[in-house]
């Protein structure tokens, strides 16, 4: 097995402690999900997204870049305010790192023509980002926005479903 080493500290007992590129990359989409998504630091957003970024999984009225997904995460902070995601695990495969989590929150603002419900919304999602010199340069993802959907009244099931 062949470790790849992303950066190398000495902690207050004087070992290195060594963090492999997986390990970096993890650190670096974490971050993303916890400080950037679920507490809106934006001046983190800019720390951790490449200039070149690339969305191969863009969602609606957003652009496949980096200004694209600085308005997502805009726009579901202000119909969500307390926006926030349960990171259930994480795998790493070199610079690609896929995330299953759950998003929550309270519909406070309108989301894709709907009015603010005040309802809690939860939804799933599976992300791979990659992460490159400690920058996200891709993402790919699903998310289960038809629960979302569903919850704020933005979907009605036909009958006998």
């Amino acid at each position: 097995m062949i470790a790849l080493v992303a950066s190398h500290f000495s902690n207050e007992k004087g070992f290195v402690n060594t963090m492999s590129i997986s390990d970096a990359a993890k650190s670096v989409v974490r971050r993303n999900t916890e400080e950037v998504q679920g507490q809106g630091k934006f001046e983190v957003f800019e720390q951790l997204f490449a200039d070149d970024f690339v969305d191969h999984t863009t969602q609606p009225g957003t652009t496949p870049d980096k200004a694209g997904v600085r308005k997502l995460y805009t726009y579901l902070r202000q119909a969500f305010p307390d926006f926030h995601a349960e990171i259930h695990w994480q795998l790493a495969d070199g610079d690609r790192v896929t995330t299953f989590k759950t998003y929550h929150g309270t519909h406070e603002g309108p989301f894709l023509g709907i009015a603010p419900t005040h309802r809690k919304i939860q939804f799933e999602t599976v992300d791979v980002m990659r992460v490159q010199n400690g920058k996200i340069t891709d993402h790919w993802g699903v998310g289960n926005l038809l629960s979302l959907m569903r919850r704020i009244g933005g979907w009605t099931p036909p009958p006998g479903i």
